[in-house]
């Protein structure tokens, strides 16, 4: 006698029979997968906005540079502030590598207001610092209105603002009738800068010339930082011998920094919160795995004569328990993808609005299937497993 064997499906017609279900409920399908698809959403997105955000950060750093070095007055033994040397900055620049140099020194008798009639107690956070002419050049500034100082203005009462001190005093451009009131003399803005992302600092200042800090305002000519650039393969050769070379009598007491560094720490810092966020989406994409497990239980439920009926005709557990898996992961994909696109959509846009590169990690969507399909293959588990458990006779009993 001769034993006949079931049929097998093809892959076509597995994902046909497992796609049924979808098309005969396409409102809860597509509920169902709108809660995989927000944490997929989620997750792409978390990951693309910090990925931007890094691509912009490392183009700002490397427009910039990271040879950028800052020598600045430490303390003293007995935890006083100490001062750096007026040879501080000729000497750095006898370096062999330093390329640039340029220092600013905080003049403190001096405040900064618009008029005569403000209240001496708004001053709006501002600082005087005398600036030596090479201050853009080297820490990378850009002039947005204006000009900045020259051989001869360093001379005169003229100022340039940083970006902060600009709004805060309520000036836009300058011009020959703009004054401000520094110290108890009248000086002209002839310059306002963009903000200085490796020297923030300057932002809230109202910059001066050496000279005329020195003749007007009582400045005593001691930096209070001193900038340099060197040749980028000798920063950390540079970076061991300033301390020495800025003060002999007392290395101990400055202090040498990289303004790159903290950006990296800011970004460090970034990478922290979006694993913080990533959290957050991975309990999002549990609790669409959890509804998509609970459509999937519900569908079995619902068509246990139709279970029935495809057992009396033939079909094995094993058919049954992949038609039901099937469409679990049918499910979890439709989710997983519109999560996928709607993820770089927001990337997109986020990046767009904010002038940053739009950058989406192939590892991210790549991730993002996987764990669809994961999600997918574990919420429709259960429900295929329960299915094929049907007797064909107990089935087609169900009301």
């Amino acid at each position: 006698m001769t034993r006949l064997s079931p049929a097998r499906l093809a892959p076509g017609d597995v994902v046909r029979v497992g796609g049924a279900g979808l098309r005969t409920r396409p409102a809860r399908a597509l509920l169902s997968a709108l809660g995989v698809a927000i944490g997929i959403a989620a997750m792409v997105a978390v990951v693309g906005i910090s990925s931007s955000s890094q691509a912009e950060l490392d183009r700002r750093l490397a427009a910039l540079g990271t040879n950028l070095l800052t020598v600045a007055p430490g303390q003293t033994l007995l935890g006083q502030q100490a001062t750096l040397p007026a040879s501080a900055e000729p000497m750095i620049d006898r370096i062999a590598p330093v390329t640039a140099v340029a220092a600013i020194g905080r003049v403190e008798s001096a405040r900064v207001y618009r008029t005569d009639r403000i209240p001496k107690a708004e001053t709006n956070g501002l600082v005087v610092l005398a600036a030596r002419l090479t201050l853009p050049s080297t820490v990378g500034a850009t002039v947005r209105a204006g000009t900045w100082l020259n051989a001869a203005t360093a001379r005169y009462p003229a100022a340039v603002l940083g970006a902060a001190a600009a709004a805060r005093l309520g000036i836009g451009r300058p011009s020959p009738l703009t004054s401000l009131l520094v110290g108890s003399a009248r000086f002209t803005v002839v310059g306002v800068l963009d903000p200085i992302p490796l020297a923030p600092e300057l932002d809230a200042a109202v910059l001066v010339g050496w000279d005329v800090a020195t003749t007007t305002l009582g400045f005593d000519g001691h930096p209070t930082t001193v900038y340099l650039r060197c040749q980028d393969q000798q920063v950390e050769a540079v970076r061991a011998v300033l301390a020495a070379t800025a003060n002999p009598s007392a290395p101990g007491t400055v202090a040498v920094s990289r303004p790159s560094d903290l950006l990296a720490a800011r970004r460090a810092a970034g990478e922290t919160l979006t694993a913080l966020l990533l959290g957050l989406g991975c309990v999002a994409l549990l609790v669409g795995g959890v509804g998509v497990a609970n459509t999937m239980v519900i569908s079995v439920l619902e068509r246990r004569g139709e279970i029935g009926l495809r057992r009396a005709l033939g079909a094995t557990r094993g058919q049954i328990r992949l038609q039901f898996l099937t469409e679990s992961l049918l499910l979890s994909a439709l989710g997983g993808a519109g999560g996928v696109l709607l993820g770089v959509a927001v990337t997109a846009g986020y990046a767009g609005y904010q002038g940053w590169p739009s950058v989406v990690p192939a590892w991210a969507t790549v991730g993002a299937l996987a764990a669809t399909a994961l999600i997918g293959g574990a919420a429709g588990l259960y429900p295929a497993v329960r299915a094929a458990r049907l007797s064909p006779t107990e089935a087609l009993a169900a009301p």
